[in-house]
């Protein structure tokens, strides 16, 4: 690919689809132990051998179908949607005016972006900031944070900024959060499929490659779940969120060092 254009999807080679394996075995892994993070460490790895557009339609089968079993493993459904459609629906609006972004002229600049909200994420998780949204005001201030974060996964496909802090601050209970994340990243990353559909992006080509994504992903969980028995997920959360911030600063340096050479 050069300046950025994406057209078809290219051909995978082994080398490349060992990679792919080793990418959603540690990102699945991360997701087993903390409940999220596949989407957000899957693409930031791919992003440094291939252009975001590509890494992310590697990421949408994978990303659906983990984040199908959160959807529904709890009794919050009903509320969840009550409380976020506003965000949600949001988010597919901002989505959807977004299409273009990651593969239209502008498409080099999205492992930039990525860059920059990768190390916010994890700046954010480390701080531990914690803003608040009161009930009374939690519909329409998500529908605005859904259009900000839909308009950000069109170009990157992360779709953790603005919309994680914003669940954070509405006061979800621990279990209830983590379904709803599962429901949102559902709908979120369903509509960002729809993109990358227009885009040409989606086709037999990935086939290959997302399902062997699925299956490392899920091995991954499978594991990080045992560990997370074991070891105190605040510790693994701190050592993976300075990871992100990391590879963030590597993604935005390297890039930025590309476009100016």
């Amino acid at each position: 690919m050069q300046d950025g254009a994406i057209g078809q999807f290219a051909p995978v080679s082994d080398p490349l689809l060992l990679l792919i394996t080793a990418v959603f075995a540690f990102a699945g892994f991360i997701k087993g132990v903390i409940g999220l993070g596949l989407p957000t460490v899957s693409i930031g790895l791919l992003a440094l051998v291939m252009p975001p557009a590509e890494a992310v339609a590697i990421v949408i089968v994978p990303a659906i179908v983990t984040n199908i079993w959160q959807t529904f493993a709890g009794p919050y459904l009903r509320d969840i949607i009550r409380r976020l459609w506003p965000l949600m629906l949001g988010t597919v609006i901002g989505i959807r005016l977004g299409s273009g972004l990651m593969t239209g002229p502008y498409a080099r600049d999205a492992t930039l972006v990525l860059g920059v909200l990768l190390v916010i994420y994890g700046i954010l998780g480390l701080s531990r900031s914690r803003f608040h949204v009161a009930r009374a005001h939690e519909k329409w201030v998500g529908g605005p944070v859904g259009l900000v974060t839909g308009v950000v996964s069109a170009a990157t496909g992360v779709q953790v900024i603005p919309s994680m802090p914003f669940m954070q601050a509405i006061g979800m209970e621990k279990d209830e959060l983590v379904q709803a994340l599962g429901v949102f990243f559902t709908i979120a990353t369903l509509a960002l499929a729809f993109n990358l559909a227009d885009a040409g992006l989606l086709s037999v080509a990935t086939a290959l490659p997302g399902g062997i994504a699925m299956v490392a992903a899920f091995a991954g969980m499978f594991a990080g779940q045992m560990v997370r028995t074991r070891m105190h997920p605040d510790v693994f959360r701190r050592w993976f969120l300075i990871s992100i911030v990391g590879l963030g600063c590597y993604l935005f340096a390297d890039t930025l060092v590309k476009m100016i050479g």
